[in-house]
């Protein structure tokens, strides 16, 4: 799988988020996405997953626009800004339900992704009831259930204790040699430092790749 981002700008009505960016990624690497609130990661991420069109320029997974085509980007699973299921619902069934969509996974598939994320012992436990960090935890679950191509966290350790954020780095870590592209956005750097391949910095309309990052 390879992602290109050619030229991409996103304006809304007169105020221009991102500048003429572009972008490479591609199977088998970790990418970090750095920047403050508001930079425009999410737009980024949005764009991504066909949430947004780009004002200019294009998105082109193994060069298809997936945009122009109105389709949701292949093998692609993602989590933007904070999740959020239905509050009546335990985790375990929100899983369930997302699954139905497809049918390409089972309870088995469900259970292996809650394990993952040291969620199992809480998956009948109603989503009201979780802490923001188990929420998070539910969020990523979700993305790794299907074992996407494409994995897009967004924030993916907001409010995660530290034990299980090394979990988690260890676990995209092993994605990743699985051949998955994963995107990690995020405004705290030292998150994704030891893990990523690739630093982009997102500030002022622009992004930067960085170089000498480690």
């Amino acid at each position: 799988m390879r992602i290109d981002v050619k030229n991409v700008t996103k304006a809304f009505k007169q105020i221009t988020i991102l500048e003429n960016i572009n972008m490479t990624f591609e199977s088998g690497k970790i990418y970090g996405l750095i920047g403050r609130n508001g930079s425009g990661k999410s737009v980024f991420l949005k764009m991504l997953c066909g949430f947004y069109s780009p004002t200019n320029g294009e998105i082109l997974f193994d060069n298809i626009n997936c945009i122009k085509q109105q389709i949701f980007p292949p093998n692609t699973r993602a989590l933007i800004e904070k999740p959020d299921f239905i509050s009546d619902l335990s985790g375990y069934e929100n899983l369930e339900l997302l699954a139905k969509i497809q049918n390409k996974i089972g309870r088995d598939e469900i259970i292996e992704a809650l394990k993952k994320v040291n969620l199992l012992e809480d998956m009948d436990k109603k989503f009201s009831k979780y802490s923001l960090g188990m929420k998070q935890k539910l969020g990523i679950a979700q993305v790794l259930m299907e074992n996407p191509e494409v994995m897009i966290l967004d924030e993916p350790f907001n409010g995660i204790e530290d034990d299980t954020v090394d979990f988690l780095r260890d676990l995209l870590i092993k994605e990743k040699k699985n051949g998955k592209i994963i995107i990690l956005a995020t405004h705290i750097k030292d998150d994704v430092l030891k893990i990523v391949d690739e630093l982009y910095k997102f500030d002022k309309k622009n992004v930067t790749k960085l170089e000498n990052f480690k």
